[in-house]
């Protein structure tokens, strides 16, 4: 007798909606901050279900490097993939340019446990680009509906067992082009397509265009197709996100720099006015020892764009950060952070 696989059926058709999601940061919304979010920003909703992000993505992984990676190499990159079941569901995203290396990455993430995999056509950092990936996509738009098809057998979509392929966006490279590029996209079907509402050329230097977004849903309706749409731009809280996605016709909103200083974000009764600087500065300390402890191949210096965040607006604030920014490991923070709440008297 074989084994047969549980069916895995595609998580994002059973979301609430609106959908509210964490957006993938590089060096920010790693497995450490990860774990904190889903712990801090966890409640109970009221048809008793758990509630907080209502999916997570990792940080972008090269599926190049998967596959041509030296041993120490690869081990890095895998780093990158680890997650908590807290997180679920928890999307895997990669980047490629290259349909054999992503069919590769999105198999190795559908046996990895993830709930699905997002593909990363929306980056745009200049080394990411000359690899032909991320921002780069939007110019090749028959590269990109190859790698979305690769993902797609490789993770084994619509299929026993398969997990869905999800594809992260822009408006377009050097203007918008949503009319001629977003059709593209949905003729592969893929489950979602979060659009930052910006093109690549703006980078996030102009308000993103949410008008474009529900541009962007009446495509996809007139097309009939069942992808769902996610937008992406300049929500600074929960509540302002839903309002965007009220006004556009989304499925639902992504946050991104929101979440800074904030693991909380997603919590509907407690935010950054209601937690005590003590309360505040422990978290950060937590956050600091978790990330010494899942991701020991990361320079510390990645924590300190954290600290420039959590440490803010509050008396003694940028004593104390001056003090972190010069911190080399976890026990060095918790030292100084204990040291700064025992003189201020902080409850």
């Amino acid at each position: 007798m074989t084994d047969k696989k549980i069916p895995v059926k595609n998580f994002w058709q059973n979301l609430p909606r609106p959908c509210v999601v964490l957006a993938p940061m590089a060096d920010v919304t790693d497995g450490a901050f990860r774990r904190i979010i889903a712990k801090y920003s966890s409640h109970r909703r009221n048809d008793g279900t758990l509630g907080g992000s209502d999916v997570m993505w990792t940080e972008f992984v090269s599926a190049d490097g998967l596959v041509r990676a030296n041993p120490d190499g690869k081990r890095k990159l895998m780093a990158d993939l680890i997650y908590d079941e807290s997180e679920r569901p928890i999307v895997a995203q990669l980047f490629s340019s290259d349909p054999g290396h992503m069919e590769y990455a999105t198999s190795l993430c559908r046996e990895m446990g993830f709930d699905g995999v997002d593909i990363n056509m929306g980056c745009p950092d200049r080394s990411i680009e000359k690899q032909g990936c991320g921002s780069a996509m939007i110019k090749n738009p028959k590269q990109a509906k190859a790698v979305i098809r690769a993902a797609q057998h490789g993770a084994g979509s619509g299929k026993e067992g398969g997990i869905p392929v999800s594809v992260k966006t822009r408006l377009g490279y050097n203007q918008d082009e949503l009319e001629t590029w977003l059709p593209q996209l949905l003729e592969e079907n893929p489950a979602t397509l979060t659009l930052h509402a910006r093109t690549r050329k703006e980078l996030s230097k102009v308000p993103a265009r949410w008008e474009r977004v529900r541009c962007a849903v009446d495509i996809r309706n007139a097309l009939h197709s069942d992808t769902l749409i996610i937008g992406n731009g300049d929500a600074i809280s929960v509540a302002d996100g839903l309002l965007k996605v009220e006004q556009s016709g989304a499925d639902g909103v992504m946050l991104g720099r929101a979440i800074f200083g904030n693991p909380w974000l997603f919590h509907p009764e407690k935010d950054l006015s209601t937690v005590s600087i003590k309360e505040l500065l422990t978290v950060m300390v937590e956050h600091t020892k978790l990330f010494s402890q899942l991701l020991p191949h990361k320079n510390f210096s990645v924590m300190k764009k954290h600290y420039k965040a959590y440490v803010s607006g509050f008396s003694g604030a940028s004593e104390l950060r001056l003090q972190l920014m010069a911190c080399d490991g976890a026990d060095e923070v918790e030292s100084i952070v204990h040291s700064f709440l025992s003189a201020n008297l902080y409850k």
